[in-house]
Order: structure tokens, then sequence, then C-alpha cells
């Protein structure tokens, strides 16, 4: 599932998966489909992989009847329909932070922000949101005066650089970052360290996502700790083309070995085909 007309903001979806698609071609007989026409064609392939496929925002009801048919028919979806991150919104940012993991300062209404540090702004987005849509800056002397149904609320925080773990089930495969943090995806290679490492695994940990891509993106705060920005679950853009060719090769190795894999597991009884 792809949508290789969607224009990302500094990104170009269409080369990734024209790219991906050509290499997994290798071992699958591969179809690339718009999510609106997932539901009439998934019936016939092993596996449905979830690509590139746009925010979800713009095509609401077909992603609906997509996880519904998956879910009564059993399909085989990569990644797995299970996600409790961005899969289903951003209310975990509210819950994790709430439960003291290690993440941005997030609440979901005005009557919270005692819980948040102080700042001179705050970012204020849907959380049904993607691509940075609907989302504003408002200073402490509007913020209480917005409409804070279906939004999240952050403190404008200070950052060295933003950084991104990708991971294809449990395995790490390779981390980029952002050394301007104004260039979200000027990327270029970064080598974690085992302490970031495990930062970004006690998300996928607690995500707990067999079958799929993850990207982990956090931020360097000022102080040197890592902060989640986002647990990315559903369509995960990879910035293959911002990494070396043996890390793609690799990528695409253990990416065609997670999907023979899921290929081969049997549908919950039960389920229709």
């Amino acid at each position: 599932m792809t949508d290789l007309s969607y224009e990302a903001r500094g990104r170009r979806y269409c080369d990734e998966d024209i790219s991906l698609s050509s290499q997994l071609g290798e071992a699958f007989d591969v179809a690339l489909c718009h999510p609106r026409h997932a539901v009439a064609l998934m019936d016939g392939f092993d596996v449905a992989l979830v690509r590139n496929s746009g925010p979800v925002i713009y095509y609401p009801r077909e992603y609906e009847q997509f996880r519904d048919h998956a879910l009564a028919t059993g399909a085989r979806v990569f990644t797995e329909l299970t996600g409790k991150a961005d899969m289903q919104g951003k209310q975990y940012l509210v819950d994790l932070y709430r439960a003291g993991y290690p993440v941005i300062p997030t609440v979901d209404t005005v009557d919270d922000l005692g819980r948040l540090p102080e700042c001179d702004s705050y970012v204020v987005k849907p959380k049904f949101g993607a691509d940075s849509v609907g989302m504003s800056i408002v200073g402490p002397s509007e913020i209480s005066g917005i409409n804070d149904r279906d939004v999240l609320i952050q403190p404008r925080v200070d950052l060295e650089y933003e950084v991104s773990f990708y991971f294809v089930g449990y395995t790490f495969e390779y981390a980029l970052y952002t050394p301007d943090p104004a260039q979200r995806w000027g990327l270029t290679t970064y080598e974690p360290s085992e302490t970031d490492l495990d930062f970004a695994r006690g998300f996928v940990d607690w995500n707990g996502i067999e079958h799929g891509i993850q990207r982990v993106d956090a931020c360097r705060t000022p102080d040197g700790e890592l902060r989640l920005v986002e647990l990315e679950d559903l369509n995960p853009y990879l910035s293959l083309d911002s990494i070396g060719e043996q890390q793609r090769r690799t990528f695409v190795r253990h990416l065609t070995d997670a999907l023979s894999t899921l290929a081969r597991t049997e549908r919950p009884s039960g389920c229709a085909r």
C-alpha cells in the first residue's frame, strides 16, 4: 500500500517505494496499490505491506475499511495492526508522559498545563494529525483560550538535534539524525551509544510489535537527555536514500526475511479469507 502521488515536505515518498518494491520483487510477486484500493485487492496476496501511504487523515473511511477487513479475515498486515503508538493516534504521548516515560512533556487539556514545564510558547497539534498538519505555536497568554478538543499540548523545547532509530520487528537496523534541527529531513548517519539503543528499544518493547517496521523519533535536549517525539508504527518513511548501500542491502534482506516469516504464519482460526 502506497500513495506514489503524495507530496511530502522534504521527502520523496514515491522514489523510496518504487525502489523498495523493485528490490522486494526479487523475492516476491509485488503489486502496488493506493490505500483506497487495498480492500478490493488484498485477499489475493499473502501479505499487505503498508508503506508510504500518506496520512490516513486524508482517507479515514477507506483506512477503517482496510483495518476492519484485515481483522475480519485475519489478513497478514505488515506492520501488524496491534500498534499502540501512531497507529492509534497520539494519545500514547499523553499516557506515556503521565506514566513517567522519557517523552516530550505532553498533556491534552488546558486544565493540565500545570503539569508542563514553564516555556515561552506551546506547540498545539491534533491527536490524529501527521506531517505537521494543523499544528500551531501558541504563546502563554493565548494557550488558555484554545479549543483543546482532540489536541496535544507540548512546551516548545530547545533541542540539540533530532534522531530517529529504525527497527524491523525487534531488530535495530540503523539510526539517522539532523545536525541542523531546522532541517528535519536533512539526515545523516548516527552512531548510537548503548544508552541510546536502550532508550529506543524501551519504546519498541512497550509497543510489542513482532511483524512490522517502527521508527522511534527522539530529540536530544540541552541537558543531554533523549526524549521521545513520536513512535511511528503505521507507515514510517525510512529515508533509505540517507544510508549507505551496504546498510540498505542489510535492511532489505531483513525486511524480506520478516515478510517471508509472516507469510508462513497461520491465519487466526475462524477468519474468512
